[in-house]
């Protein structure tokens, strides 16, 4: 068996995991949490009930809508570090701006965008049951999607593996760049 990558000591850090619906962050996200024994909020429960409505009648949502939503995920990022408290959050963060709005160019808060094929998110979001976010609204939001520019430092992972590999994925890279910033 592997040895599982670990990561250094350091101060508060904050994951935020994008994507668009269906590529896993919840899950991906609570895993990372529990691995790492940090904080996890799951994003979408920072919306308000008329997003809620808008995306379950099948109409996504526009800047305006999102505005206080990503508010309250900035908000809650904020406390974690403000409390050095470490963190996992959910938010599909589609734009740049709203990535700008949650992070605000801080180092301490690092992007894990999930990403995979059109079909394979598509057939998950067929089996999803329970959630909000229609599959029908997969389409507005891969043409809402502005992938992650390079001067972002996202870590990107591939969702067609394991769970349990996107986990070790996301550690080993925290822990090289904690490397990295170390030396």
């Amino acid at each position: 068996m592997t040895a599982r990558p670990t990561l250094p000591p350091v101060s508060a850090t904050v994951l935020v995991m994008m994507g668009v619906s269906g590529t896993g962050k919840t899950t991906i996200g609570e895993a990372l949490a529990s691995r790492l024994g940090w904080t996890f909020q799951e994003g979408d429960d920072f919306h308000p009930s008329a997003n809620i409505a808008k995306m379950k009648s099948g109409q996504p949502l526009d800047d305006a809508d999102r505005a206080p939503w990503l508010a309250k995920v900035e908000a809650w990022i904020s406390g974690q570090l403000a409390a050095d408290r470490s963190g996992v959050i959910t938010c599909s963060a589609l734009k740049r701006t709203y990535r700008s709005a949650i992070i605000g160019g801080r180092s301490d808060v690092i992007l894990v965008y999930l990403t995979g094929s059109k079909q394979i998110i598509a057939e998950r979001l067929e089996k999803r049951r329970g959630h909000f976010m229609p599959p029908g609204l997969l389409a507005s939001q891969f043409k809402a999607l502005q992938t992650p520019a390079p001067r972002e430092k996202p870590i990107v992972v591939n969702i067609d593996q394991p769970i349990t590999t996107q986990v070790d994925d996301v550690v080993a890279a925290l822990a090289k760049r904690r490397s990295v910033a170390a030396s």
